[in-house]
């Protein structure tokens, strides 16, 4: 197992709020956990979370988690702690119960052994002479093989091999769980480490039921004393079965702390341990502790296995995200300055990796510059891919297309494709040289219009957002800027941040927080209006893309750079 965590190896594996895994290995000690990037080895991506919240020490083999000073406080298995040494699936979360928690996960050969061998109840009733000291060997030559380099199928063949020389079985058989419980055949050995087809191997499905429904071991030495049920079974009957073992296999339980008494839960179901005889077997209390060990360890390759894929894909999942952000933030516009009677500034933030927020601002002739806000329904990948196929229809307008006819086509086309389930926001206008402004709206919220002498909307009518309704029309408005006056426009990102009360920010604190700004340099503005919503916010999460688009009017031939 390539991935799977070396001996003696901390890792945590992270638990985001909508159930998504991966796993970050403790490399460094100490190891700091906090928001943000800036001098944390894990940074956990909640505002609520203190910027340097825990760190991870390492002395002599063990691992201490300490508090740094959370608001919320730093628990371990729902117990707040100041500095707590972590064993091994200790659960770690930090006082809020829809943020990241973290499972320790520590390996070491040494600590695996003597809890396996703890597992027995007292070493001292093996029969030396019945081969339970050559028994003893397998379970400890099947824990070396958890940290073993080999390929994942070659472990799983040995620990089957191993739990069929214990119980002296014919043939073994590991079943492992799809995503919705189902079992699959994963591999079959036969007795002398021998392989054997999968598809010709029928396990007795009343044994398995059994395990399954009482989720514990069926474990039976001789079909003859057995209950009436697995007596009765049809394939135990055909297969001319004596003995039979069905373990289910079950993930390292873990604690849930969503509430405030904490319970251990039994872990995912991963699979079954089958193995049968045509002969009776006399399993002695020392097999069954060797098969117990083997099939807990089988599951822990099993666990491990499954993380690592998750790790692969969550891995490979962010990449295309980082590739689609990459792309989108890429289309945005740059250059703002060159525009002759305007300046302008912008940004955008997505909640998620990529949005379904963007703006635009291009020349429509030397005489003309359009500009814009959309605001795609939902977020994350569909939604960003809405948006660049708006942006890509409402660009071609340079192409000499009537802003109205675009603005009824892209309404056309989208409400014929209501199976997205997708509709979108749009503001659109167009400024000349001489301060005339014909713009069209679609169910955005209106633009304020900062001015000498206060702040106002520049509308009041609503409108109809764009994939909802087919007959909608989108007639154009006109209005008349002076020189100096700036449109501030926004998404709902802006005005719907909400605080611990969840309280709105709204168009009223906004327009508080242009008043009186009408001098101040667009970047400085738009600032401002951030600092002011996050201030509002109290690092609460963002639930949507913030974006915001200053345009600021300039009469003919003063330079656009100096209203900046």
């Amino acid at each position: 197992m390539p991935d799977a965590p070396a001996v003696g190896e901390a890792v945590l594996e992270v638990i985001s709020p909508d159930g998504s895994r991966q796993r970050v290995r403790v490399a460094e000690s100490p190891f700091f956990i906090g928001r943000g990037e800036a001098g944390n080895h894990l940074p956990i991506p909640d505002k609520r979370i203190s910027r340097r919240c825990a760190t991870i020490l390492a002395d002599d083999g063990r691992y201490f988690l300490e508090d740094r000073g959370h608001h919320a406080g730093v628990f371990v298995n729902g117990k707040t702690v100041a500095k707590e040494i972590l064993k091994d699936g200790d659960v770690v979360s930090f006082g809020l119960d829809d943020s990241h928690k973290l499972v320790f996960r520590f390996s070491q050969d040494d600590a695996t052994i003597q809890t396996l061998l703890t597992r027995m109840e007292s070493v001292a009733e093996m029969d030396i002479t019945s081969g339970g000291l050559g028994k003893l060997n397998l379970l400890l030559e099947a824990t070396r093989l958890l940290h073993s380099q080999l390929p994942l199928d070659a472990v799983l063949e040995a620990m089957l091999d191993r739990a069929i020389a214990v119980t002296d079985a014919d043939r073994g058989l590991l079943l492992e769980a799809d995503a919705s419980g189902a079992l699959r055949q994963r591999l079959a050995r036969r007795s002398g480490a021998a392989s054997l087809a999968a598809e010709s191997f029928t396990p007795s499905q009343t044994a398995v039921g059994l395990a399954l429904e009482r989720q514990t071991g069926v474990i039976t030495d001789d079909m003859r004393q057995a209950e009436g049920l697995l007596q009765g079974a049809q394939s135990v009957i055909t297969q001319r079965l004596r003995s039979v073992v069905a373990i289910p296999l079950y993930s390292m339980p873990r604690a849930n702390t969503a509430e405030s008494i904490v319970r251990v839960e039994r872990g995912q179901f991963l699979g079954v341990l089958y193995l049968d005889s045509r002969r009776p077997a006399a399993f002695s209390k020392l097999d069954r502790q060797i098969l117990d060990a083997i099939a807990i360890e089988s599951a822990s390759i099993l666990d491990n296995a499954r993380l690592v894929e998750r790790e692969r894909e969550q891995r490979r999942i962010e990449q295309e995200l980082g590739i689609a952000r990459n792309i989108q933030q890429a289309l945005l516009p740059r250059g703002f300055r060159d525009f002759p009677h305007l300046a302008v500034s912008g940004m955008n933030t997505p909640c998620h990796a990529v949005g379904g927020d963007y703006f635009d601002v291009f020349p429509m002739d030397d005489e003309h510059t359009a500009f814009l806000i959309a605001d795609v329904a939902g977020k994350g990948l569909g939604a960003a891919l809405l948006t660049t196929m708006l942006q890509g229809a409402l660009s071609g307008m340079t192409l000499g297309a009537e802003p109205a006819h675009v603005f009824q086509h892209i309404n056309g086309f989208m409400c014929q494709h209501a199976d997205a389930g997708r509709y979108a926001t749009l503001f659109f206008g167009i400024l000349d040289r001489k301060g005339n402004l014909e713009y069209f709206n679609a169910g955005h919220p209106s633009p304020l219009l900062l001015r000498r002498g206060g702040v106002i909307p520049l509308f009041t009518e609503g409108s109809v957002p764009v994939g909802l309704v087919p007959e909608a029309t989108y007639p154009p408005a006109r209005a008349t800027l002076k020189p100096g006056d700036t449109l501030v426009l926004f998404s709902d990102g802006v005005t719907e941040a909400e605080d611990a009360n969840e309280k709105l920010f709204g168009v009223e604190r906004l327009e508080a927080v242009l008043a009186g700004q009408h001098d101040e340099p667009l970047e400085k503005l738009q600032q401002r209006i951030l600092d002011s919503v996050e201030q509002f916010s109290g690092g609460a999460s963002q639930a949507d893309d913030i974006t915001l688009l200053l345009v600021r009017y300039q009469a003919a031939g003063q330079r656009a750079g100096s209203a900046n």
